[in-house]
């Protein structure tokens, strides 16, 4: 499949130079509101340390024990993502001394992770069918999540919260197939959407049950990849795509002034836009990973992957693909399959019998513009599918006008009323009464004599003139397609 623009290049004093971009996506397993290995809660917010129980504190003793739908969720990610299932999997303990990592070492799967091989299809301009790429996901592992560190709480001690001490992640890697920050963008906005749509993960990445670990690298077009560094925990597809560009600047400046680019491990600094070094990164085997001797390998039989593959809803792109069968644009279907909670609000819309273009283009520019207005996402809206539905029918079968429909939508934001209650109450029908129509044309013509000879004489762009004049002085109620008749009977 082909780019939707020019390749990426930073330029540089000795030419143009190419970035390579892998990510390491952190996905809380939001689906389940225990933890990996305890029953204890994960919900977000909860006071310090309350929320730990004797396993998540590596209490001498406690042994874990995993929780089966962590894994089931991570099993269901897979299959979205059209990737291997390994039906044998294990945990090992990756060793590391850190304060908030209350064991010493992290339960995680490096070896013999639960999803290998899959893909995510990306689309680098949504009108456009041809800008697709696809990108390589590695493996997925489950891993649990370390506690945090907390340095503004006193002048001179930093205190632990092992809330999240224990927390099930799935750790989506990718290959390094990203070649530019829109791609990286567009890569992590696709799979959070996946995501959301199987229910695996909530995806919000401000609470941090979402974020990326962002490796960059540079070189010259169609060289070996150079040294990547590796920015980690960056919480919004914005910033990663901020940290792609300045990490690749900085490495190539670094390498045209004689330098060389460290294998490190750096943070991003949201406010001054800029990456600096935390640590050298360390590579596996300084982590001295073994199998963890408390956890037998998982094994999946034959039921549990069919349980799992048929509880998987329709994904985005299959129901892009849908929308476009039924009429919509790629845009529209784009639009409409980004977010799940739009998707079923859409689906509703149709399932109420709305004609699929016409809500298509009604969603995505009244209701939308609507939404924005107000500062309200679709889940806010107080107008359900049904009363939307209801509104395009009084469109259609002429009951209201197109202008007459504006008002109506607005009324119903306000009250959250029904539109035929609206329309009926209000005295807002369309009127098809050709007498009454006639009536005011004859008015209008009759007060426009001079524009009457200008458009008989051939000046026909009037006709519009003529139009406007007759739906103004019918406050917007007559049946447009009765006026046009009618005034092209009468000027005739």
């Amino acid at each position: 499949m082909a780019d939707a623009a020019a390749p990426f290049r930073i330029k540089g004093e000795t030419g143009d130079w190419e970035v390579v971009i892998g990510l390491e996506v952190h996905a809380q397993i939001t689906a389940t509101a225990s933890k990996l290995f305890s029953g204890a809660a994960t919900a977000f917010g909860a006071e310090p340390n309350t929320q730990v129980s004797l396993v998540d504190a590596a209490m001498p003793g406690m042994l874990p024990v995993p929780n089966r739908e962590c894994l089931r969720q991570a099993v269901r990610t897979g299959m979205a993502l059209d990737a291997k299932i390994n039906r044998w999997s294990r945990f090992d303990r990756k060793n590391y001394f850190y304060a908030d990592l209350p064991q010493g070492y992290q339960i995680s799967q490096l070896y013999h992770p639960i999803v290998g091989e899959g893909e995510v299809e990306i689309l680098l301009d949504d009108k456009d069918e041809s800008s697709g790429k696809r990108i390589g996901i590695e493996r997925i592992h489950v891993e649990q999540d370390a506690g945090k560190l907390m340095h503004d709480q006193h002048p001179t001690m930093s205190y632990v919260d092992l809330n999240r001490s224990g927390v099930a992640l799935m750790e989506i890697v990718s290959r390094p197939d990203m070649r530019s920050p829109a791609e990286a963008g567009a890569y992590l906005r696709k799979l959070r959407a996946i995501l959301r749509y199987v229910g695996s993960c909530d995806g919000n990445m401000e609470e941090g049950s979402m974020r990326a670990d962002v490796n960059v690298s540079v070189r010259k077009p169609g060289e070996e990849f150079g040294t990547r560094t590796e920015t980690k925990n960056v919480n919004s597809v914005r910033f990663v795509m901020a940290v792609v560009e300045h990490e690749a600047k900085r490495q190539v400046k670094l390498i045209e002034g004689g330098g060389t680019v460290p294998q490190e491990t750096r943070l991003f600094d949201p406010d001054k836009g800029v990456t600096r070094s935390l640590r050298s990164k360390e590579d596996a085997h300084d982590y001295r990973y073994f199998p963890d001797p408390d956890l037998l390998p998982v094994e999946l039989d034959d039921a549990f992957l069919e349980e799992c593959r048929s509880s998987l809803p329709e994904l985005p792109d299959a129901k892009r693909k849908r929308y476009e069968g039924v009429g919509l644009t790629p845009y529209n279907a784009s639009v409409l399959t980004a977010e799940v909670e739009t998707a079923r609000w859409f689906d509703s819309l149709l399932d109420a019998d709305a004609e699929p273009k016409q809500a298509a283009n009604w969603v995505v520019a009244e209701l939308f513009g609507a939404l924005n207005r107000r500062g309200e996402s679709i889940v806010d809206t107080p107008i359900s599918p049904e009363e939307a539905a209801e509104l395009l029918k009084l469109v259609a079968d002429g009951t209201i006008s197109g202008t007459i429909a504006k008002q109506v939508f607005e009324i119903m934001l306000e009250t959250g009323e029904a539109p035929s209650k609206i329309v009926e109450e209000r005295g807002l029908k369309q009127t098809s009464d050709t007498g009454a129509i006639d009536a005011e044309i004859d008015k209008i013509l009759a007060a426009n004599a001079d524009k009457v000879e200008q458009y008989k004489a051939g000046k026909e762009a009037l006709f519009g003139f003529f139009v406007g004049q007759t739906m103004k002085a019918m406050a917007g109620k007559a049946n447009p397609q009765v006026v046009n008749e009618r005034l092209r009977a009468k000027l005739s």
